[in-house]
């Protein structure tokens, strides 16, 4: 016997009701939310239901066109630069709409005598288009990967919700960037997933600078885990979301991607496999963000 889908998707809803009835309030919406998002990422990855099911009225289309004007340009701009904006990576606004998550390693080297030049974004909104925007530095972890950054002025943007629960393996994401940056144009892009694994890596230092003492500190702790993705990313994307399918919330930030050979075999011949930093990294590194500036 053929199972419709349909049919599928309603005993799925009343099993889940079923497991969770006599449970706690919040240990039933904590539960709930991880279950929900587990099995919907199956089904999804199954093809037993499609993305309109999981988000109920909206679609894959809508969380793209919802989460857009929250992903922006990271860069630099300079007076004596030709284009003044330079685009290094993307970010994503968190928090109060004026604050900005990205990779350390997006961040423009600092050079000795450009006072011209300073840290920038440019953000979207389907009536204005592109909009530059003033940035400061607040935080960096080389050894993470993570950096955060306050926007200088302006109206607050819209922001990414960070999930709660850790990214489970076979999870269905979609990573929202600018793999070739402004060769074409600035344009948002889409790639879609899974959370492949949950392996251990360690960061290397990106210089001299970077093996501070909490470098040295992480290099002899060992690894730290990172999400694996079997996801299309490129240089660009680095610093943007990696945003759960089935809940619309971030679960990881871009920081790499495997190359086959050189460094410019990641455009001509990309090896399909990602990595990003976990949600609960990025909110620890938020956490410690805000200790800091209260201080």
């Amino acid at each position: 016997m053929q199972i419709k889908p349909a049919s599928l998707s309603q005993r799925v809803s009343q099993g889940l009701r079923r497991a969770l009835r006599g449970l706690p309030g919040r240990a039933r919406t904590d539960l709930g939310r991880t279950r929900r998002a587990a099995l919907l990422s199956a089904l999804l990855a199954l093809g037993l239901i499609g993305p309109r099911w999981a988000w109920g009225d909206a679609t894959l289309p809508g969380l793209i066109s919802r989460s857009k004007p929250a992903v922006v340009l990271v860069g630099s701009y300079g007076l004596l630069d030709a284009p003044r904006f330079g685009f290094r990576g993307t970010g994503f606004v968190v928090g109060d709409g004026m604050q900005v998550v990205t990779n350390a390693h997006v961040l423009p080297p600092l050079e000795a005598g450009r006072i011209d030049r300073t840290v920038a974004i440019q953000s979207w909104t389907p009536e204005s288009g592109w909009l530059l925007r003033g940035a400061r530095v607040v935080k960096v972890d080389p050894s993470q990967d993570l950096a955060l950054l306050q926007i200088d002025d302006g109206r607050p943007l819209p922001t990414l919700r960070l999930a709660e629960q850790e990214a489970a393996e076979g999870e269905m994401i979609a990573l929202i960037g600018f793999p070739i940056g402004g060769a074409l144009g600035f344009s948002h892009v889409t790639h879609r997933g899974i959370v492949s694994a949950r392996t251990a890596i360690v960061q290397p230092a990106s210089g001299p600078q970077g093996l501070n003492e909490k470098a040295v500190r992480q290099l002899r702790q060992g690894s730290f885990e990172v999400l694996q993705l079997d996801a299309t990313a490129y240089p660009g994307n680095s610093g943007g979301p990696v945003i759960n399918i089935a809940t619309g919330e971030v679960v990881g930030v871009v920081s790499m991607v495997a190359i086959k050979a050189s460094h410019e075999s990641a455009l001509t011949a990309p090896s399909g496999i990602s990595y990003a930093i976990p949600v609960r990294n990025v909110r620890s590194f938020l956490s410690e963000a805000a200790g800091k500036s209260s201080r």
